[in-house]
């Protein structure tokens, strides 16, 4: 096992998400109060939360929230769950896949962990970057498939993707699919954003309902705008896999918080309204966005996401995006990560389009853009 390289975007948000003013890069949606959704819950939640015991609780996760988990899918069993926090759940699938010498290739720009947990373990990591076209974002499967190596044993996709909003077609997800079949890969699909999708009939399949050899990671940290509780979960059909995540979970976090799990089965089964709301929200700020936006084209190419609640625009100015990026947040207090926090080289920047604040945001940070006109 190697040290871990020093997560950069983490450290990024370290330094200045509690002491910035506005965030304009962050990827959750807006959340609520726990007050907020006690009173969404049903009767049956209600009584849960009324009566819950503060001891320790089962590891693989409260068999009533591993239901509900479960009934968002189509072929996966409670049994095939396990809930931990979704960083944790990253750590503990990559161990349980991957061996040190093993070929790994992973989507990018993507989640420092997603890629660094395998290079830690000593792997041969692969980044496959999207290619950014004039007005969106392109996966490019042949590039994928002429990567494909004999050692090649596990590939890591995140759809809808962070940072670009990028959402592969039901066909490119079914390429991917008979590929990975094909060289019998594990596949690692990172799916915090499924559920965000701006045209609903884009939404994809989880990959673990339609891949055998599939791992699933999903949450309520993003769609769901709840990342303070901490929770999410792993699903796969392959039935040796739980065991061996629960076996890496007893030498982490051996189980999870009583209150987060009672609060999530009130989430998830308040699912619908949360998700509605939190894509009525992206919907707004999105034509919001692409209105600001637009009025600064010399310094920014606005690439409208299909998904998720961020977005990833090209930044054209001659002063360079770290020295923007810095001047806003101590001239305005405004926090922008720009794309080196993802190891993307090219000239982009985040923008989070779920909380309600956004519009405020870009007020404040519109001085910035004319001074650097």
């Amino acid at each position: 096992m190697l040290p871990f390289q020093p997560f950069k975007l983490e450290r990024y948000f370290a330094k200045y998400e509690f002491t910035a003013r506005y965030l304009l890069s962050s990827s959750d949606c807006e959340s609520v109060t726990q007050a907020e959704l006690v009173n969404m819950a049903d009767p049956a939640s209600r009584a849960l939360w009324e009566n819950v015991w503060l001891g320790y609780t089962e590891s693989p996760g409260h068999p009533e929230l591993r239901a509900e988990i479960a009934r968002t899918y189509q072929n996966i069993p409670a049994e095939q769950i396990v809930v931990a926090a979704p960083e944790e759940l990253i750590l503990i699938a990559m161990h349980s896949l991957l061996r040190a010498g093993d070929h790994v290739i992973c989507v990018a720009p993507a989640y420092q962990s997603l890629y660094e947990v395998a290079r830690a373990i000593g792997c041969e990591v692969e980044l496959q970057h999207l290619c950014a076209a004039e007005d969106h974002w392109r996966f490019d499967l042949e590039a994928v498939r002429r990567s494909l190596r004999p050692h090649t044993r596990l590939l890591v996709l995140n759809f809808p993707h962070n940072p670009t909003g990028h959402l592969l077609t039901q066909a490119e997800q079914a390429e991917l699919v008979e590929l990975a079949r094909a060289h019998n890969l594990y596949v690692f699909s990172d799916e915090m954003y499924r559920g965000l999708e701006l045209n609903p009939k884009a939404r994809l399949p989880a990959l673990a309902d339609v891949y055998e050899r599939a791992v699933s990671l999903s949450g309520l940290s993003k769609a769901h705008g709840l990342p303070g509780l901490r929770m999410g979960w792993l699903a796969t059909q392959l039935p040796d896999l739980p065991n061996r995540w629960l076996a890496l979970k007893d030498y982490t976090t051996i189980c999870n918080s009583a209150p987060s799990e009672v609060l999530a089965i009130m989430a998830l089964r308040a699912a619908e309204k949360l998700l509605e709301r939190n894509l009525a929200i992206v919907r707004t700020n999105l034509a919001v966005a692409e209105q600001f936006f637009g009025r600064y084209p010399q310094q920014v190419r606005w690439i409208a996401p299909q998904g998720g609640s961020i977005a990833f625009p090209q930044w054209l100015s001659a002063e360079p995006l770290e020295v923007f990026c810095e001047r806003a947040v101590q001239t305005r207090g405004v926090m922008i990560v720009p794309g080196a926090m993802f190891d993307y080289a090219g000239p982009h920047f985040r923008v989070g389009l779920g909380r309600k604040n956004l519009p405020e945001v870009l007020k404040h940070l519109e001085p910035v853009y004319k001074m650097a006109v």
